[in-house]
């Protein structure tokens, strides 16, 4: 999938490094229990190359593709079916992780918005969410850029936080199909 700026594509050996050195970033990993290794990372990049090769959509590599930066891998924007683990299950959510330095261009909005559109006009979906924790507000934002509302009737303690934490609680934002 392409937007004016980037390449939303399936993950390639070359994106694990990168990806590995964005998980272990203090500051993007922020609002996360832990920074992950890079064998998680690793793991990680297998579970979203293989949902997407699975149903053709999820959660894509990023590229940019166009302006100083073309060539470089930004992190990951995508939709994916919820865990049934997940309080908001059964349903299909909207994520994104990008690198620091790809923050404040309007990256996660751009994809997501192709995202969403994909989501509604191709895939038919009724309904898309996004959460995060409650302190993540940068995310907060995206997800009111790309015109979801807070559910605060669905907001959640997220099952694979300890009880307690500072990042247990989630707001859930959620989008219709037109």
């Amino acid at each position: 999938m392409l937007t004016e700026r980037l390449s939303l594509r399936q993950w390639r050996d070359d994106d694990r490094a990168p990806f590995a050195a964005l998980n272990a970033d203090p500051l993007v990993m922020e609002h996360f229990p832990a920074p992950l290794t890079a064998e998680q990372s690793d793991a990680m990049v297998d579970r979203l190359a293989a949902g997407i090769a699975e149903r053709g959509w999820g959660m894509f590599a990023v590229e940019v593709v166009e302006g100083p930066d073309v060539g470089r891998f930004a992190g990951f924007v995508g939709i994916q079916p919820l865990t049934p683990d997940l309080p908001p299950a059964p349903g299909t959510e909207i994520g994104w992780r990008l690198a620091a330095w790809a923050w404040g261009r309007g990256y996660a909005t751009e994809a997501g918005r192709a995202c969403l559109q994909h989501a509604f006009t191709e895939l038919a979906l009724p309904e898309v969410v996004a959460f995060t924790a409650v302190p993540n507000l940068r995310s907060q934002d995206v997800m009111r850029r790309l015109g979801m509302t807070h559910r605060p009737a669905r907001d959640f303690d997220h099952p694979r936080v300890p009880a307690g934490h500072r990042l247990s609680r989630h707001v859930l934002f959620a989008l219709e199909r037109p």
